[in-house]
């Protein structure tokens, strides 16, 4: 199924047209604010995006979820709001709190709880087939405003400093067959792992090896992490980034010392999300270490994980 099957462009043509509410938020996103803070080889780009403060901000207790309706079943959407099939089992939807000036939400139809390890092979199907996108996955307790029901989303290419980035990073051969690579990644600020195959079915297998070594904690269906996947000549590219921690203390705390900032994957590929403008005009260098070694997992933890995975 190549891009243009599904007509992307007609869709958003056609919400934009339609529908008001996604229409104000990507007129507006044209005028967000953005800084750029340089780390030697790398860059985190800050966003004031007040549209994102639904997800940032978004109640994912048990408690919370049990009370809402979910807002991906397709029987909640807005009537104006209407998508794509993709297969049987998804539909391409305008996401209407856009990040990226292109940004996708692809849902399941039936209501079923965020989880990758049966989906993994899901989200490379859509990576080729969206190959003008970056695919991303947050797991239920790493940014996903509906843990409750799974989906994926995806932003437009060229947008992430993580895709211009990731070319010049320096990395690890952890793993190899004679069709796939598996590289560590550790001097980015975030420990993570990218995946390289022209197949799919050895990017499959190497991912549930990954997915067996990482930590899975109490009251949680699945290892924390967050997921970037993209297609490019002829490639599955995956990045895998485990994690520590949902939310950074700094999210919780009172007075000055409080950042409503609640990281994902888009704020891990470079480019961090601020709902407040104050928060905004306040996050410095420094809190960016502070969170991303906060809420990513030590250098410890992924030279454990690195180690096994060279003796499978």
């Amino acid at each position: 199924m190549a891009e243009d099957h599904f007509n992307i462009d007609g869709l958003f043509f056609s919400q934009l047209q339609k529908w008001e509410l996604a229409r104000a938020n990507y007129k507006a996103l044209q005028k967000v604010n953005t800084k750029d803070f340089v780390f030697g080889d790398f860059t985190v780009r800050v966003q004031f995006n007040p549209g994102r403060i639904i997800s940032s901000a978004a109640k994912v207790d048990t408690e919370s979820i049990r009370q809402r309706k979910c807002f991906l079943c397709p029987q909640n959407l807005p009537p104006v709001q209407v998508g794509i099939p993709f297969g049987t089992q998804y539909q391409i939807l305008v996401n209407p709190y856009p990040i990226f000036p292109r940004h996708l939400t692809i849902a399941a139809y039936s209501h079923a709880d965020q989880l990758i390890f049966n989906r993994y092979g899901d989200m490379l199907d859509m990576a080729k087939s969206l190959n003008g996108y970056t695919l991303f996955y947050n797991g239920p307790k790493c940014g996903a405003s509906a843990p409750d029901h799974a989906h994926f989303q995806a932003g437009i290419k060229g947008f992430l400093p993580f895709e211009r980035e990731i070319k010049n990073i320096g990395k690890e051969i952890i793993y190899h067959t004679d069709e796939l690579i598996l590289y560590a990644i550790r001097d980015y600020l975030r420990n993570c792992f990218l995946l390289e195959t022209e197949n799919k079915n050895e990017a499959l297998a190497c991912f549930r090896k990954l997915y067996a070594l990482l930590e899975l904690k109490d009251t949680h269906n699945e290892p924390m992490m967050n997921i970037l996947t993209w297609y490019e000549n002829k490639k599955y590219y995956s990045c895998i980034f485990p994690r520590e921690k949902h939310r950074p203390e700094c999210f919780f705390a009172l007075g000055d010392e409080n950042l409503l900032v609640s990281p994902a994957a888009v704020d891990l590929a470079g480019v961090f999300i601020t709902p407040l403008k104050k928060d905004y005009d306040r996050i410095t260098k420094k809190n960016i270490v502070s969170i991303l070694n906060e809420i990513c997992i030590s250098n410890e933890k992924m030279m454990a994980i690195a180690n096994s995975m060279k003796i499978i």
